[in-house]
This record gives structure tokens, sequence and C-alpha cells, in this order.
């Protein structure tokens, strides 16, 4: 692993408002960072998720901030566990996108930054929900592993350039992907990553993601 020289980043934990609950976050400044990705979790993932973490770093170490936030309190993890019922409550997930989007606009280390979602499985659906809402602040999207369909008619009116990624094992995800794809109105495109499966487990996939995932430089740092 190529340890993070190039960029120096600050990694702090952070609370961010929601309503009447607060939401746990780790988030990594970047020092010069003109991009931060907030990670968008889903089907009982949080913000400790191995594969997260890593194209977390791995996005660091290329110059862009990263916000990874819990979308669920303990709380509400603990019922979700038990009914698998919130981590599908695309709109309760996607409202508390747009709110973590709010703290970073007032945030003073990322409020001149660009922002970028990257959503995984269900949280790839409130990704894309979230982005139509805030259309003038999200500038780019990328999924793994996502179920963008979930975002239903809110996919027409994404306007952020949008990235799919999904294993080629992953026949189900796959249908979901390109039925997304085809309501969507943006730049976009569907990667599909051979011989990964759902969870990007075998020996190079996640590498893979990683490496797809610089479709956010190209929207997030400035060509100048």
């Amino acid at each position: 692993m190529e340890k993070d020289t190039e960029h120096r980043s600050e990694e702090q934990a952070v609370r961010i408002p929601a309503g009447a609950i607060e939401l746990e976050g780790n988030l990594g400044v970047v020092e010069g960072a003109q991009g931060v990705v907030l990670f968008a979790h889903g089907s009982g993932s949080g913000r400790s998720s191995p594969r997260n973490l890593y194209v977390a770093r791995v996005l660091r170490q290329a110059g862009l901030s990263t916000l990874l936030i819990d979308l669920l309190t303990a709380e509400e993890e603990a019922l979700d566990l038990r009914t698998r019922q919130l981590r599908f409550d695309i709109g309760l997930l996607a409202e508390r996108l747009v709110g973590a989007t709010s703290w970073l606009r007032d945030d003073p280390g990322t409020q001149n930054m660009r922002i970028g979602y990257f959503g995984a499985s269900t949280g790839a659906g409130a990704a894309l929900v979230a982005a139509a809402e805030r259309p003038d602040e999200v500038s780019a999207v990328v999924s793994r592993g996502g179920r963008p369909d979930l975002a239903g008619e809110a996919l027409s009116r994404v306007e952020a350039p949008t990235l799919l990624i999904v294993g080629g094992s992953d026949v189900p995800v796959i249908g979901m992907n390109e039925e997304a794809l085809g309501r969507m109105y943006v730049e976009k495109r569907l990667e599909i990553i051979p011989g990964a499966t759902h969870l990007f487990e075998e020996v190079g996939a996640l590498e893979e993601v990683a490496r797809l995932a610089a479709w956010f430089r190209r929207y997030l740092v400035s060509r100048d």
C-alpha cells in the first residue's frame, strides 16, 4: 500500500446534526484539497466499513478530502439489524445526506470544496436522491455495488455526472444498474469488474474500484 506522503491530511471524529439526532462521522481533510467525497453506506454498513475505509484512504492519497458517516444512529442500527427496514428507507437516508452536505458547506475546513457522493448498496439510491435535491452542490456521484434503482423518479433529475460500478458476478445488481442508467440523462457510465461479487472481496477487485473512483478528480478538481 502506498503511504500517504504526497498529500498531508488530518482526520477527526465529528458529529453532524440531523433533526433531533446527531450522526457520527470521520472527516479527513487533505491540505489544499479542492473536493470532498461524502460516503453513503447502506445495508447495515457504516463508517467503519473496511471496504469504504480503503477507498477513502486512496482518495485522500489522490488529494481529495473524505467524510464517512453513519447514516443511522446506534439505536436505529440495532432496530435495522432485526427488521432490515431502515436501510431501505431511501427518503430518510437521503434526507440525512442532504443534512451532511449542508454541514460540509458550513464547516470552515470544507466549505469551499466541491462535493461528491460515494454510495454503496442502498446508500447509492440515497446518494442519487440527495444529488437530485442538491443539484448546485453535488458535482459527482460514484456507486459501488449499489442500488441506484431505489432512487426511483429522482434518477431523471440527477445532474451530477454518475459512475456505476458493479461486480461481474453480481448478476441481479447488474440488471438493476442497467435499468437505472437508462433513466438518467446526465453524463453517466457503467463499469463492470469481471469476476467480482457484491462485496468486491476478490483479489484486486477493490483496488479496481478505487482506481475507477478517480472519476471524482474529473469533477472535483479544477483543471486550471
